[in-house]
């Protein structure tokens, strides 16, 4: 979906999407062993830097914007989890497992899809689900959908 406003922040593209901000899913851009990861997580999640540090060895600090644009290959805003440059792994949180269908972008800061949990996996060729993420659990029971 491209849209005529922007979509670049969760409640933007909640608001142009029309649904909860948990839905849409952010593609996070992170340094980890020296190469660029990518964490995808669940709009009301946060990156907790305790967790990252257990499941990657290191502190959890993002690509500066100029750095995701060059090292992801695509800008921030529009960053997302297929459709990258080699050589970047793409991680799940798995605050996303309690939706059927999530919306990442598109590689542009006014776009969206629509996937299903299994073809978010199979479009980002995820190496795998992690947990690394804080917030979201306090709805999880009651977000399903």
């Amino acid at each position: 979906m491209e849209f005529s406003r922007s979509s670049a922040t969760v409640a933007l593209a909640a608001e142009a999407l029309g649904c909860e901000p948990a839905r849409i899913a952010k593609t996070l851009s992170f340094w980890a062993g020296g190469s660029p990861v990518l964490i995808v997580a669940a709009g009301d999640a946060r990156v907790d830097n305790a967790l990252f540090r257990v499941r990657f060895g290191c502190k959890a600090r993002m690509l500066k914007a100029g750095e995701a644009e060059e090292r992801i290959g695509h800008a921030v805003g529009g960053i997302c989890p297929f459709g990258i440059n080699d050589g970047v792994d793409v991680y799940l949180d798995v605050s996303l497992q309690r939706f059927d269908t999530v919306f990442p972008a598109c590689g542009s800061a006014s776009s969206a899809i629509g996937l299903s949990i299994g073809e978010l996996e199979r479009c980002s060729g995820s190496a795998g689900w992690v947990d690394v993420c804080r917030d979201w659990r306090e709805g999880a029971a009651t977000a399903a959908g």
